[in-house]
């Protein structure tokens, strides 16, 4: 990947986009049989981007048709695993030829800074259908130990029409983490992005086609979560669902697969995590520097974000001095600049709402440590609450913005009751220098992700997901979640001499 443009460079590419308007299905694009559309705006400056086809229950059935036909006819699903590799990998090219343009396209609609699109989301959406179309012909199948007298094999299958629904928060990269397993496995998907965030799905469904993808195999469909996700959810002929975001929607959607065909249905939803440091932690620069990210990277709209700084009596005070210290490295404004790390929130209702626990943290009396400020009707400030108590809202609400709360614990097996006091349990960081310590602390907290000495997620090659509110059914990454896409089928072939 390229370096950073400047900021007029950016600019220049955001005036010459010819933004898509139209979802795109059956290898085409396509406007609403309802003709109507709703507005995409700038989260940075509240400027109209684009009038996009809102789509309803009728489209979604045109859209599912042609997923499944495609499907049926095995133009896709039949491939050899080669071929469709080669396809995935040629999307990958097309996607780096027109990085800079993608990276522009996702910061206007997201409010996500530049640097981030160009150094985060591009290079992983690319790594992460690289990485699956290459596994995909290197995955083999079973046969089970049971006698001369027959043979069983144990085969995986694609699990047919997928229903991908997707976040505002990564466009891009939660769209990697749907389609690149899901094609590879040789399902054919119907995609809602958000409504907030669809045109860089679009974009990508038509470098696709580009690359060589068959019809009716990656469709992207536009609207409302009422009108077309729960249209996906209840179709009787989508074979599984994958959704990322509330655990309020997710819910939905697990009565949706109930009330119908009783399809997969997979979630990956909200968090609160902790992020501990214990009293012997080292490096309290490199523990700070790690604090700020884990709290403020993509603005808070994260759900592995560090919302909850669990710290030691012992050495909170130096912690908490050296955290302010680089929150300043945090600088927030125009996402278009690549000076910038911290962009705008995802529109005027979050923006709202997360001031509100900006409001809660003044009513409640605790240290402001750094921030608390919004600007300009569309930006927060990066902000520090100390003094929070877990059992307070502002420990146990996901706020999804850059507010980070700290609360004060005097030993480790306090430290563990509070980290595990949340409905939640996606993801959690230790920071200690003991290895016991840190092993024990892993094992301790209920999560799906316990870095040590680090914030982070993993990588590729390792699932994500949740325990408790945080996630159902599945995981995404990994070759876990390229399974979940398939399914089981034993084949028992009976060997045994009937002639006797």
């Amino acid at each position: 990947m390229s370096e950073f443009l400047t900021t007029s460079e950016y600019k220049d590419i955001a005036k010459a986009l010819v933004l898509p308007t139209t979802s795109f299905i059956n290898g085409e694009a396509y406007r609403a049989m309802s003709g109507e559309s709703f507005t995409s705006t700038n989260p940075a400056t509240g400027e109209v981007l684009a009038e996009i086809t809102a789509c309803q229950a009728d489209d979604v059935d045109y859209a599912v048709s042609c997923a499944k036909g495609a499907f049926d006819s095995g133009v896709w699903s039949e491939l050899h695993p080669n071929e469709r590799k080669a396809t995935l990998l040629a999307l990958c090219d097309l996607v780096e030829k027109h990085q800079h343009e993608l990276a522009v396209m996702e910061s206007l609609d997201s409010g996500k800074p530049i640097c981030d699109c160009e150094s985060i989301d591009i290079p992983e959406f690319v790594h992460t259908v690289r990485w699956h179309a290459e596994l995909m012909d290197k995955i083999y199948d079973q046969t089970a130990p049971v006698g001369s007298d027959a043979m069983s094999m144990i085969v995986r299958e694609p699990v047919g029409v997928v229903g991908a629904v997707l976040p505002w928060n990564f466009p891009l990269l939660m769209l990697a983490w749907k389609i690149a397993p899901a094609l590879a496995a040789g399902c054919s998907m119907v995609i809602k992005p958000a409504k907030q965030t669809s045109l860089t799905a679009i974009r990508i469904a038509e470098l696709a086609a580009e690359a060589g993808l068959p019809k009716g195999i990656l469709n992207v469909i536009t609207g409302g979560g009422a009108a077309v996700g729960e249209a996906i959810g209840r179709h009787m002929d989508v074979d599984m669902v994958t959704f990322t975001g509330s655990t309020v929607t997710g819910r939905r959607f697990l009565q949706y697969s109930s009330d119908s065909n009783l399809k997969k249905v997979v979630l990956e939803l909200g968090g609160k995590n902790p992020c501990v440091v214990l009293d012997d932690a080292e490096d309290l620069d490199y523990v700070a520097q790690q604090v700020c990210a884990a709290a403020f990277w993509n603005m808070g709209e994260n759900c592995s974000a560090g919302s909850r700084l669990i710290v030691h009596e012992a050495i909170q005070d130096k912690l908490l001095e050296l955290v302010k210290k680089y929150s300043s490295e945090w600088q927030l404004g125009d996402p278009l600049d690549p000076q910038n790390n911290l962009g705008a929130m995802i529109d005027t209702g979050h923006f709202n709402k997360v001031c509100e626990y900006l409001e809660l943290g003044k009513q409640e009396g605790y240290e402001v440590v750094i921030g608390g400020n919004a600007r300009d009707g569309r930006f927060i400030e990066p902000t520090i609450f100390a003094g929070v108590k877990n059992s307070d809202r502002m420990a146990q609400e996901e706020i999804f913005g850059p507010i980070l709360s700290v609360i004060t614990v005097s030993s480790f097996e306090e430290a563990m009751e509070v980290a595990n006091d949340t409905e939640y349990g996606l993801a959690a960081s230790v920071f200690t220098a003991n290895s016991k310590r840190a092993i024990k602390a892993a094992r301790a907290i209920k999560a799906g992700t316990v870095t040590v000495n680090c914030f982070g997620e993993g990588d590729i090659t390792t699932p994500f997901g949740g325990y408790k509110l945080s996630g159902f059914g599945g995981r995404d990454n990994s070759i876990h979640a390229h399974d979940q896409y398939t399914e089981l089928k034993t084949i028992w072939v009976d060997l045994s001499d009937h002639s006797a």
